[in-house]
């Protein structure tokens, strides 16, 4: 078996979602990462970096997590369960060789992992599967065990902040940066542009927007996975925060110079985005990117899912999910892209025609006979 050599630059970073903004083609990521999720995976691909080296399992079991399998079939090495001393052996910067199931910095072997290949990866996701009914029950059970708790402050009498921007009556889209949200907002565009909904992003979903073209209205979050531009483009600014008030993006925010409401409540920020078109009387509630099966909430680490299930259950017969509707339908060229290429082809024959005498002569015999036909 011919051993796997890999060598380029070690970017560190135990949040991917925040490492992946400064990864390129020549580095490799080293992640404190367990059971990658797909859009973790997604971005890692798309930084094109040549390896990866996480310090925790990829693949831990509890479910079938699909970010390795993604890795491995776009060609990105994966070595895996290095260890807790990852971080402290390697700094940022190492000029690192990965030999196999080894790293070595310099020559010198620094770490030992396990190098998962397609096979590997397949295997294990399979085991992981036959674990799926254990891992349903627990999170049925963790949700239910707070949906007692909760349905007080998320359904009878929740309290939502002020806001400038007038929801009453429109139609609301929330963007989440959730599975094949590029795709589906992609997708929906036209939908924005003829409807005009109020945009709100959750977190990253500000980003979304942006890199479609669009500004959002409001911004709602803990603004972990936010840029600073998004924050900057004149969006209203509701900051997620504990029950007791605490805002984790607090000093973030203050630096930037930005005002921010704060919603202190226990639930998602996908959750407050849903529950404010709601409460501010929208028309309809457009959900693109959320999360909605077991899966994705044990990609998200949640253990249940007892806000995400009194908000849905509450605004349902307001809301459309569009979650996937890139896979359901694809939007109809535009007439005037039809038009162009009516008008293109005449040009061509019309040009034919001029230069070849043998092609004018049938031409004019046509149009001849075609005045004869009309009577002119």
């Amino acid at each position: 078996m011919t051993t796997v050599t890999i060598v380029g630059t070690a970017r560190l970073g135990k949040k991917t979602k925040d490492l992946v903004q400064r990864l390129g083609p020549s580095d490799i990521a080293v992640i404190d990462h367990e059971d990658i999720d797909r859009i973790s995976a997604d971005g890692l691909v798309s930084c094109g970096v040549k390896a990866v080296i996480n310090a925790s399992q990829s693949i831990s079991g509890r479910y079938p997590n699909v970010g390795p399998q993604i890795l491995v079939k776009a060609g990105v090495a994966l070595l895996d369960a290095t260890g807790s001393a990852t971080f402290e052996r390697l700094s940022e910067g190492d000029e690192l060789t990965i030999e196999g199931n080894r790293v070595l910095r310099e020559g010198d072997p620094v770490l030992d992992g396990t190098l998962l290949d397609a096979a590997t990866v397949a295997d294990r996701m399979e085991q992981a599967e036959q674990r799926l009914d254990e891992a349903m029950e627990q999170f049925v059970t963790n949700t239910i065990e707070y949906l007692d708790r909760q349905k007080g402050e998320l359904i009878y009498d929740p309290w939502v902040p002020d806001i400038r921007t007038e929801i009453g009556k429109r139609q609301v889209l929330v963007v989440v940066r959730g599975y094949d949200y590029h795709a589906d907002l992609t997708t929906l565009r036209p939908y924005i542009r003829e409807v005009r909904p109020v945009l709100i992003g959750v977190d990253g979903g500000a980003d979304a927007l942006l890199e479609a073209g669009f500004r959002p209205d409001i911004i709602i979050g803990d603004m972990d996975s936010v840029t600073d531009k998004a924050l900057r483009c004149g969006a209203e600014i509701i900051a997620h925060a504990y029950e007791d008030g605490t805002v984790t993006s607090a000093q973030r925010l203050s630096e930037l110079g930005i005002e921010a409401i704060s919603w202190p409540l226990s639930a998602t920020s996908e959750d407050l985005a849903l529950l404010l078109a709601w409460e501010k009387k929208a028309d309809l509630i457009v959900a693109l990117g959320t999360h909605s099966n077991l899966v994705e909430y044990l990609d998200k680490g949640r253990s249940g899912m007892a806000s995400s299930f009194l908000v849905r259950l509450k605004v349902g017969t307001k809301l459309v999910d569009a979650k996937g509707v890139s896979k359901l339908y694809r939007a109809a060229p535009p007439a005037w892209q039809i038009l162009a290429v009516v008008l293109a082809f005449l040009v061509v024959v019309v040009v034919v025609i001029a230069i070849s005498p043998p092609l004018r002569d049938l031409f004019t015999v046509i149009w001849l006979n075609f005045r004869f036909w009309l009577g002119f």
